[in-house]
């Protein structure tokens, strides 16, 4: 929100006016307890679900047909390893770190910087504040168009279930989607000659939950890449990254994986570098967030390892670094670098060659579906 006095001779962002202070103090705070009163509450509910399931889980494996010739002890620590490697469980977990106990840390977080939120503190946060409202106003059509791509592709894996579900296929969005086996990154058919799967399987998502994530660190990520470096390397970052981290893949784990995390990994670490290298464009506290992206980032993998591709994340984050040291040199200049016609080339083929394979990502899928009905 911008806002105009007769004062100032242009638009500012509230802050920037001594006049609000006490206003905007008593929002932050009613903001600050209203969010952390709904974290809580996910946190209990999560926390609940998580635990109850844990617990069925825990005495449905104490039960077993032979439990009655199993010593007590033997049998607590069978059922208890048994409930550790559940999947339901290990993604439960999984669920209550990313949308319960993470937002709950960082409302709780806030609540605890409300006394430095003073004048001094509200001056401090002002070029933070108006650089996000400045990236927010900025156009990203590259950015939305990669979205389309994956949205298509992820519409395509959803209308796979249609011909033997009919209108119940609706539902398929909130199972296990199709398309692992006919384009995902099926490790022993890659290393037979199938390469093509190293590019389509960034296009694949497992489910509703695993779409939504990648989505919403397409959309950040990838509109920051593209305001910051110019629409050529958005493409370029992505498409290296996910290779990378698709080999990466090939060669650290052995089951079949799908998702676009190794290119939006690749972006994170392209944004790491690249604004490092040009300390004037963007505030030191927008870019500690970067920071704290590959924190939780790591988190989330250290608590899911058994369901994430660990090695596809690593690999694209450093191909992403990479790439920004070798293509971009340091720079203390406030503007933006300019696009040249070799990177604007580079970038419209990088560009062809996704739209080339979401088309074959979804003819794949809608043949493997079609071959399976």
């Amino acid at each position: 929100m911008l806002v105009w006095t007769p004062a100032h001779g242009r638009m500012r962002v509230p802050e920037e006016l001594s006049e609000m202070g006490d206003a905007l103090r008593t929002a932050r705070a009613h903001w600050t307890e209203s969010d952390l009163m709904a974290a809580t509450r996910k946190l209990r509910l999560l926390g609940g679900m998580l635990a109850g399931l844990c617990a069925l889980t825990f005495f449905q494996n104490l039960g077993t047909p032979t439990a009655e010739q199993t010593p007590t002890a033997t049998r607590l620590l069978c059922a208890l390893l048994a409930m550790l490697e559940s999947t339901r469980c290990g993604l439960a977990l999984l669920a209550f770190v990313i949308f319960a106990f993470i937002p709950w840390y960082q409302a709780r977080k806030r609540r605890l910087q409300l006394p430095s939120w003073d004048a001094a503190g509200i001056a401090k946060n002002v070029p933070a504040i108006r650089f996000e409202i400045w990236l927010g106003r900025q156009n990203s059509p590259l950015t939305k168009v990669l979205m389309g791509l994956i949205a298509l592709v992820g519409l395509a894996q959803i209308l796979s279930h249609y011909p033997t579900e009919g209108l119940g296929s609706l539902l398929s969005i909130f199972k296990t989607w199709d398309g692992t086996a006919t384009a995902g990154l099926m490790k022993d058919r890659y290393l037979q000659g199938e390469w093509w799967r190293l590019f389509t399987a960034p296009f694949l998502h497992g489910n509703i939950v695993h779409f939504l994530m990648n989505a919403s660190a397409l959309i950040y990520l990838g509109k920051r890449v593209e305001v910051f470096a110019r629409w050529p390397h958005l493409p370029m970052v992505f498409l290296f990254a996910a290779c990378v981290g698709g080999e990466a893949s090939v060669r650290f784990v052995a089951a079949p994986t799908v998702g676009a995390s190794g290119g939006l990994m690749g972006l994170l670490g392209f944004l790491l570098v690249f604004e490092t290298l040009h300390v004037r464009l963007v505030p030191r506290s927008a870019r500690r967030r970067l920071a704290g992206g590959v924190v939780l980032t790591a988190l989330i993998g250290l608590v899911g390892f058994r369901y994430i591709d660990n090695a596809a994340h690593v690999g694209g984050l450093l191909a992403g670094m990479i790439y920004a040291a070798i293509v971009f040199p340091k720079s203390a200049s406030p503007t933006r670098p300019r696009s040249n016609r070799t990177d604007r080339i580079v970038g419209s083929l990088a560009t062809l060659v996704l739209i080339a394979v979401a088309a074959l990502t979804i003819w794949r899928v809608a043949m493997g579906g079609s071959t399976a009905n």
